[in-house]
């Protein structure tokens, strides 16, 4: 992780907005998730607009057709046990439509994206139609 943290960076602010997120999803009753994107030129790692969704299938218009990003997801979910669970995951978008060149722009940066996000899952995504079925993947009761 060295490397990655000396080319990609965080300001502050980015790294309080993470903790805040982190701590105040922790209880949540809806989905919460937040889009960061990689700046190309200062190769800062920063949310892509002050947005906090709540509903899977706006977050799943607002991500873009070419370009990866990563996603943080608070999803509250009732367990097979019947346990309600609040798993924090990262969601790694990255449609088979993008460059190769972001494509190692933000595959350098998911181990460090993750560690800083304190997320306990990395979950992969070529498509935004995948997120219908994120609880599957999370693990929920059907």
């Amino acid at each position: 992780m060295a490397s990655e943290a000396r080319l990609y960076t965080f300001s502050s602010e980015t790294q309080d907005k993470l903790r805040k997120f982190r701590l105040g999803t922790s209880r949540a009753k809806d989905p919460q998730a937040v889009i960061y994107q990689i700046d190309k030129h200062s190769l800062e790692i920063a949310q892509a607009d002050d947005e906090t969704y709540t509903n899977i299938q706006e977050l799943a218009d607002d991500l873009p057709d070419h370009s990866p990003r990563f996603v943080l997801l608070s999803y509250p979910l009732t367990l097979p046990s019947g346990r309600l669970s609040v798993p924090y995951v990262l969601l790694y978008y990255l449609p088979v439509t993008c460059s190769t060149e972001v494509r190692m722009l933000y595959a350098g940066a998911k181990e460090l994206m993750r560690n800083t996000a304190e997320v306990g899952k990395v979950i992969e995504i070529a498509e935004a139609e995948e997120l219908e079925t994120i609880e599957e993947k999370l693990g929920g009761a059907s």
